[in-house]
C-alpha cells in the first residue's frame, strides 16, 4: 500500500511540475491584398435600349388625333463609379423611307412615370440630332434603371410632319451616352 501512495504521489508531482513546462509554439503569417479600382461607367447588357426597336403604328383616324406613348421597361441599365449624366440624341435630322422624310423632333423621350432606380433630374427631350440631357447628376450605383416613354404627341402626329407622308416606316436610330462627372 506504501508502494501505490508513492507512485501516486510521484506521479501528480510529475504532472504538476511537467505541465509548466509545457510551451505552445507560436507561428504566423502576413498575406497582403490589394484592391485595385478604376472608374467605370456602362450602358449594360439588358438595357433594351441596345439593339431593340420602339414601334409606333398609324393604321386608323384616331390614332393620327391622339397622343401615342411607348413605355419600354430598363431602357437603361446604367453602372457608374461617379454621378453622371445621360444625353440623348438622334441619328440624323430625319426618319426616313427611301427619300421620304419625317423630322425627328416628333418624337419626345422622357423617364416613364414609374422611371426606374435611376436617380437625378429627369428632362423630356424633343429628339433632335444635338445631344440633350435626359438625366443630369445621377447618383453613381450599380445596375440603376431608367424605364423610358417614347411620344408622338398628337399635335405633330395630326400636322404636316406626319398626316399625309407615304405610306411605309420611316426609320431612325437615337443615340445615348452616359457621362460620369
Amino acid at each position: 500500500m506504501t508502494k501505490q501512495i508513492a507512485i501516486a504521489m510521484l506521479t501528480i508531482g510529475a504532472t504538476i511540475l511537467g505541465t509548466n513546462n509545457v510551451q505552445a509554439q507560436n507561428t504566423t503569417a502576413t498575406t497582403t491584398v490589394n484592391i485595385t479600382l478604376n472608374d467605370v461607367i456602362s450602358i449594360d447588357a439588358g438595357s433594351t435600349a441596345i439593339g431593340n426597336t420602339v414601334d409606333f403604328n398609324y393604321a386608323t383616324a384616331a390614332d393620327y388625333n391622339s397622343d401615342q406613348t411607348i413605355t419600354k421597361a430598363n431602357s437603361l441599365k446604367v453602372t457608374s463609379t461617379k454621378n453622371f449624366n445621360v444625353k440623348v440624341k438622334a441619328g440624323g435630322t430625319n426618319f426616313m423611307n427611301g427619300t421620304n422624310l419625317i423630322p425627328v423632333n416628333v418624337l419626345t423621350i422622357k423617364a416613364a412615370s414609374a422611371s426606374g432606380t435611376m436617380g437625378g433630374t429627369k428632362n423630356a427631350v424633343v429628339l433632335s440630332a444635338t445631344d440633350q440631357n435626359l438625366v443630369t447628376n445621377a447618383p453613381l450605383g450599380s445596375a440603376l434603371t431608367l424605364n423610358l416613354d417614347y411620344m408622338i404627341p398628337a399635335v405633330k402626329s395630326s400636322s404636316s410632319d406626319i398626316l399625309g407622308k407615304p405610306a411605309g416606316t420611316y426609320t431612325q436610330t437615337v443615340i445615348y451616352t452616359a457621362t460620369a462627372l
